[in-house]
């Protein structure tokens, strides 16, 4: 366990940084002119970083255990309990990450049809509360992204994939508006996704699990409204190792699971 801890954090501590390196390297060889050692040495760079990137490197430690960020009935996706890395990648300490969308009894969530991209105002989830999901620190508050439409469909997932260009602004360009909570074991919990100008809190904040930190919202790398949530061993997702997530007591949901958390809100 010892030596796949080492490897794995070592793997999360250079990944981002690795990959920094390696696209200006690329694009400096590209801008220079063609050179077969240099264009060679930029390409196997490239390879190596989208391998770390990837799949290459899973952190391992102990899981972090956090009460639900949200109150009601969400659906879970993305799930780490289904597959890991959960988002299909390593990068940005997502390893373990989940995803959870608004799903109540009865509602309405939009799947499919006409227009591709619509209002976030249109799912159940946008403007719900975010909840504090440990007692902790915020160590990072980032709350001035915009919320962007919703994509559903194959024409609003290729826009999305397009949109993925938004990933060269760093973590507020993947995150999106989010807040990072520093336990008192140093363990770091994000929430990210949140409404635009929602934040209730600030760097400094001390504040407990199911306090009302912000609203859910759909800005950054997000398809629809949700809440994003992951546990890291370090604030910030540029070197931070990813650690597993008890929930409740419990790993997630496999993807299509519910959770349902009965939380008091404190304002």
């Amino acid at each position: 366990m010892a030596d796949s801890l080492s490897a794995g954090r070592f793997a999360a501590r250079i990944r981002m940084p690795f990959m920094a390196v390696a696209l200006v390297l690329t694009v400096a060889a590209a801008v220079v002119g063609p050179n077969g050692w240099w264009t060679l040495a930029g390409l196997v760079l490239l390879a190596a970083a989208f391998t770390l990137y990837f799949r290459l490197g899973t952190p391992r430690g102990a899981a972090v255990p956090v009460r639900a960020p949200v109150e009601g009935r969400w659906r879970v996706l993305n799930s780490p309990t289904t597959k890991v890395p959960s988002h299909g990648l390593h990068a940005w300490s997502q390893t373990y990450a989940f995803d959870l969308v608004a799903d109540p009894v009865g509602g309405e969530r939009p799947t499919e049809g006409w227009p591709p991209a619509r209002r976030p105002s249109a799912y159940p989830g946008f403007g719900q509360p975010v909840l504090a999901p440990t007692d902790g620190e915020v160590v990072r508050a980032v709350g001035w992204t915009r919320d962007h439409m919703s994509r559903i469909g194959l024409l609003g997932f290729a826009y999305f994939l397009l949109e993925s260009v938004r990933e060269l602004g760093g973590p507020p360009g993947i995150l999106g508006n989010h807040v990072v909570i520093r336990r008192d074991d140093g363990t770091c919990v994000l929430v990210a996704h949140l409404r635009r100008r929602s934040l209730r809190v600030r760097r400094g904040d001390q504040v407990t699990a199911g306090t009302w930190v912000a609203d859910c919202g759909n800005s950054g790398n997000s398809t629809e409204p949700h809440v994003h949530i992951q546990a890291m061993d370090h604030p910030s997702v540029w070197i931070a190792a990813a650690r597993p997530l008890l929930v409740d007591g419990a790993p997630p949901p496999r993807d299509g699971g519910h959770i349902g958390a009965e939380v008091a809100i404190h304002s």
